[in-house]
């Protein structure tokens, strides 16, 4: 059986789904100005314009006319209902209702008074109760207005059917890695798996989410091949020992197909698709790590799918460039190494290993994977040079290994085979020690 991994580390439980990247405001602006009794008008200044959300009780910061008597809001929310309130010295107050995002060239017009102020509750009893006190006569646009406000309107509409889909999708996204996370604490892989499969098709794309999710199903996935390896490990029937780490094997390389496309997503992301830079460099180093267990389990159960070995060759150099732990660092490059000779490569094995004994010359698993795909090859190339340089690595790990060593039986076994069979007796190494 092997060792049980604690894949929970690699599960990300902090999720912040950034806010849409599509706009959810738009301008309004208009003219106040002051009718006289002779009949005649006058813009007004430093009027106080308030608007006030009609649907619920919501106010934009106010905003006061210049010397020619416009005023400006730079972003009222799309779909709401607004009303002003418009108030100046030597006029009465007044308000101008059904006023919408994107309402441009607005003239409201204000009598002669006292300059008094209406309180927001006086202007919300007012919509409800009558008609508005101040004129609500508009600019007649002109023909380039009339094409703007039409093409301002579209966007509008296109704007507000993105957002429409953002939210659901956001919904589905949340409500998916809430149900897988709690699916995998409860030790239900499938059900964690196929949650966050819900979420990663929501928006496969998004690096504000996809990455996370995707980190997540690759930490259930491998869960689940560690569960049902164990189950069937010690397996008297063969046919369902077979069909059984073929499931194994499909889950650890879907498993790196989701760790593999978390970075994708996340090379490929555009600014301001993730809200904190911190979030992303976090899921890429999850994606890493876990990408690192998943090939590690596939070489220590010999469960290795040939056609990942690609992608292990290009992930652990990156994995590499960012671990800080030199012994971490040596490990990765021991589980590349495996991966090829488990997958039956061994002349890229023969090379890996001996990059490993490059900075690490005692590393006795890099000596037993070397020697053993130097016998590989001597055997495939019936070149006896090979044979014997993978017996001498073979003898010098079985020397310097302790005796509980995963691989010590099969070393010595293989050296009285060479010996028997090739008469190839390895040669030994003064500078091999034996560890009790």
């Amino acid at each position: 059986m092997i060792r049980k991994i604690n894949v929970a580390v690699f599960l990300t439980l902090v999720f912040a789904i950034a806010s849409p990247i599509f706009a959810q405001n738009a301008p309004v602006s208009g003219k106040v100005v002051l009718k006289k009794k002779d009949g005649t008008t006058v813009p007004v200044a430093d009027a106080l314009v308030e608007a006030y959300q009609v649907d619920i009780k919501s106010s934009a910061p106010p905003d006061k006319t210049d010397k020619k008597g416009f005023f400006s809001f730079a972003g009222l929310r799309l779909g709401a209902t607004y009303v002003l309130s418009i108030s100046a010295p030597g006029a009465k107050a007044g308000y101008f209702p059904n006023v919408k995002a994107g309402n441009q060239n607005l003239v409201i017009t204000l009598e002669e008074g006292e300059g008094n102020r209406f309180t927001e509750e006086e202007i919300r009893a007012a919509i409800a109760a009558g008609p508005t006190t101040a004129s609500t006569k508009k600019a007649e646009p002109s023909g380039d207005e009339k094409k703007q406000q039409a093409e301002f309107e579209a966007k509008v509409k296109e704007v507000e059917a993105k957002n429409q889909k953002a939210t659901q999708v956001n919904a589905i996204v949340t409500k998916s890695l809430t149900d897988g996370n709690a699916a995998y604490q409860a030790k239900n892989y499938d059900a964690a798996i196929a949650s966050y499969n819900e979420g990663i098709n929501a928006d496969p794309d998004f690096a504000g989410s996809a990455p996370i999710l995707s980190n997540n199903k690759g930490a259930a996935l491998v869960a689940r091949a560690v569960v049902v390896y164990n189950q069937n490990a010690k397996a008297t029937d063969a046919t369902a020992k077979l069909a059984a780490f073929k499931t194994v094997r499909k889950d650890f390389s879907d498993a790196v197909a989701a760790y593999d496309h978390s970075l994708k997503v996340l090379k490929a992301a555009k600014p301001g698709d993730v809200a904190d830079p911190k979030t992303s460099e976090t899921a890429k180093l999850n994606a890493l790590k876990g990408m690192k267990e998943a090939f590690r389990l596939m070489a220590l159960t010999e469960q290795v799918d040939a056609e990942m070995t690609p992608i292990a060759k290009t992930v652990f150099p990156e994995y590499i460039a960012v671990e800080t732990d030199p012994v971490k660092r040596d490990e990765a490059k021991i589980i590349l190494a495996d991966l090829y000779r488990v997958a039956g490569d061994s002349e890229n094995a023969i090379l890996a290993y001996r990059q490993v004994l490059e900075t690490a010359p005692d590393n006795i698993d890099a000596m037993a994977g070397l020697g053993f795909s130097l016998v590989n090859m001597g055997y495939v190339n019936n070149d006896k040079a090979q044979l014997q340089e993978g017996a001498n690595f073979l003898q010098k790990f079985a020397t310097a290994a302790p005796g509980t060593h995963k691989y010590k039986d099969d070393a010595v076994g293989l050296i009285e085979t060479l010996k028997k069979e090739q008469n190839v007796a390895p040669v030994k190494s003064a500078a091999a020690k034996k560890k009790n």
